[in-house]
């Protein structure tokens, strides 16, 4: 009786802890409980602010985000027709300006006659064929240009009426025309805003469309400079190479920039990938500046910089981690701004080129062990990126071997800073004629801007060489 009586009073007891326990996890469960609804609020509030986009909030449609701008509207299905007027339209058509308003007027004659063969009598017609030609001289002021082709009778008794030749195709000179590509393809104004500033400042009436067709002549014109462009950054010993995201008919292109010290080039492509690039950049000699894309895995590691500015910022995001990955990515942060440090000193004359590569060879031992060390850590999202920093290892200090490399891409990042911009205001282009007027005078304008000249001025210069059909200035004379 006394042993039940002591296993009773321990069952009592161990039931009172157990009752304890029990009240203390029903009460744990209720906290915990309370947290998963709190959570489950935030979620949903956080999910409500994600989903928000112009078309059910007050957002402006450049807060979409890249691609979505037709992601929530009803699609609608294609008819197939070109995009534009459609025939049956009703055609605009420029009014000519009255005789006060022109400055300067060309008659034209007819040279000989079909029939007879004899020149005929220059004898004014009342009603000539007239084309105006509107242009913008030197001092910002209008100049306007009146050819009129007479038809006249002659003395064979037929009528003759002047050729067309020597009247310019277009209503625009070729100065007008470079301003209004300058305004749009350099300074990335809408055509609205350019339509408005003619207006204004130099009383000359231009349409959206010729505005357009107009770019579309520049783009022809420019076809020679780009390739010229493009062939002298792919001769050169150091290129820096960078990549964004463009839109074109609301569908995702990449845009790359090839830019070396005298020329930088802009293409755009439907892709990013490793076959898009290498078609792109057909000469794979001297040193490629990059990050560690795997799209430029084809260029040999001996021949290839990785830019550092983009180490640092994967060493910093490690280093605000908790437990290992932070100990390990302040360690690779420390290394490398010592590395930068030493550069910026060797850069203003600081340091000698001898006493640069000894101190970054010092860091460069140093820093390979912690690198091993994260690669073996097992870390999700570091180890992986470690263990392919390692297989860049070589590729990281090209900029100590080589003279004249630098260890960051920041140079590409600026050029193509300007074609962010002008994304981001006119959200892509609509077709590949879009595409090639993009690159095509984003590459004149920083080119020429690096040989020191005048962009306004190569543009004009291509147009009237396009138009007399003579050879296309050179874009790199000054290299």
């Amino acid at each position: 009786m006394e042993d039940l009586r002591k296993e009773n009073a321990l069952l009592k007891e161990q039931l009172d802890m157990s009752a304890t326990l029990n009240l203390r996890l029903m009460a744990r469960n209720e906290e915990l409980s309370q947290k998963v609804e709190e959570l489950a609020r935030k979620v949903e509030e956080l999910a409500r602010e994600l989903s928000k986009n112009s078309s059910n909030s007050h957002k402006p449609p450049s807060s979409d985000g890249l691609g979505s701008g037709r992601s929530h509207r009803r699609k609608k299905r294609r008819s197939g027709r070109k995009r534009g007027g459609q025939p049956g339209h009703k055609g605009h058509h420029r009014a000519l300006l009255p005789p006060e308003q022109v400055n300067q007027i060309k008659d034209l004659f007819p040279k000989f006659c079909e029939f007879c063969q004899q020149v005929p009598p220059q004898t004014p017609d009342p009603d000539p064929i007239v084309h105006q030609v509107v242009d913008l001289l030197e001092n910002g002021s209008r100049y306007v240009v009146e050819y009129r082709r007479h038809q006249v009778r002659c003395t064979c008794g037929a009528w003759v009426t002047a050729s067309e030749e020597g009247v310019p195709t277009s209503s625009f000179g070729p100065h007008l025309a470079s301003t209004v590509c300058m305004l749009t393809g350099v300074y990335h104004m809408s055509r609205r805003q350019v339509v408005q500033i003619l207006k204004e400042l130099f009383g000359i009436s231009i349409s959206l469309g010729s505005v357009s067709n107009l770019e579309g002549r520049m783009t022809t014109a420019l076809a020679s400079a780009s390739e010229e462009a493009l062939a002298h950054v792919e001769k050169s010993k150091l290129k820096n190479v960078d990549e964004t995201s463009w839109i074109r008919d609301a569908a995702r292109c990449s845009a790359w920039v090839f830019a070396c010290m005298t020329a930088t080039v802009f293409r755009i492509a439907p892709d990013g990938r490793r076959s898009t690039l290498r078609k792109l950049l057909r000469r794979s000699r001297g040193v490629l500046v990059s990050d560690r894309a795997t799209v430029f895995l084809y260029w040999s590691m001996g021949r290839r910089q990785i830019c550092w500015s983009h180490l640092l910022r994967s060493y910093v995001g490690f280093s605000q981690r908790a437990g290992p990955a932070g100990a390990l990515g302040q360690e690779l942060v420390e290394y490398s701004e010592q590395v930068l440090h030493y550069w910026r000193c060797y850069q203003s004359g600081k340091l000698s080129r001898a006493r640069f590569v000894q101190w970054t060879t010092a860091v460069r031992k140093a820093m390979k062990p912690c690198l091993e060390r994260a690669a073996r850590a097992g870390i999700p999202e570091v180890s992986g990126s470690c263990e392919n920093m390692l297989e860049h290892w070589s590729a990281m200090w090209t900029f100590v071997n080589v003279p004249g490399v630098e260890p960051t891409n920041n140079h590409a990042e600026r050029e193509l800073r300007r074609l962010v911009l002008w994304r981001k205001r006119c959200f892509g282009t609509q077709s590949e004629r879009g595409d090639r007027y993009v690159e095509r005078i984003m590459t004149v304008a920083h080119t020429m801007r690096k040989q020191g000249g005048q962009v306004l001025d190569f543009l004009c210069q291509s147009l009237v060489a396009m138009q007399q059909e003579r050879s296309a200035p050179s874009l790199l004379a000054a290299a």
